[in-house]
């Protein structure tokens, strides 16, 4: 008889998997990402893929041509985005990729200031 809390790869696909990838990591150490930092690859070749995961390999090609949100990436990708969240940060240790963060809440600019722009852009 089969032990019930025995499961093969096809069943536990998407629960063990990406703890796998991780290498058991649910945030990367270093990085912060949120779901709208973007993403995109610093050189448009191949990369040696004897070192990366086929998942950064896959996030690499997702952004070689334009910037992809994180949140893109794990859609496109169907990775849950904690996993994608890691393995960009390993991706940007290696300097393989940039990101562009939105900016803080104290970088940002003013409601008025806004308005007034909105403003001036309708008289013209």
């Amino acid at each position: 008889m089969r032990d019930p809390w025995q499961l093969d790869d096809e069943q536990a696909g998407r629960h063990v998997r990406p703890y796998a990838i991780t290498g058991g990591r649910t945030r990367h150490s270093q990085h912060h990402f949120t779901l709208i930092t973007l993403v995109v690859s610093r050189h448009a070749h191949e990369y040696d893929q004897d070192h990366l995961a086929p998942e950064s390999m896959a996030i690499l090609a997702l952004c070689r041509e334009r910037a992809v949100a994180v949140a893109e990436i794990a859609g496109q990708l169907d990775l849950p985005v904690s996993v994608v969240k890691v393995l960009c940060g390993d991706l940007l240790n290696a300097e393989l990729i940039i990101v562009q963060s939105p900016p803080e809440l104290s970088e940002q600019p003013s409601v008025e200031l806004i308005e007034r722009v909105m403003d001036g852009i309708r008289q013209l």
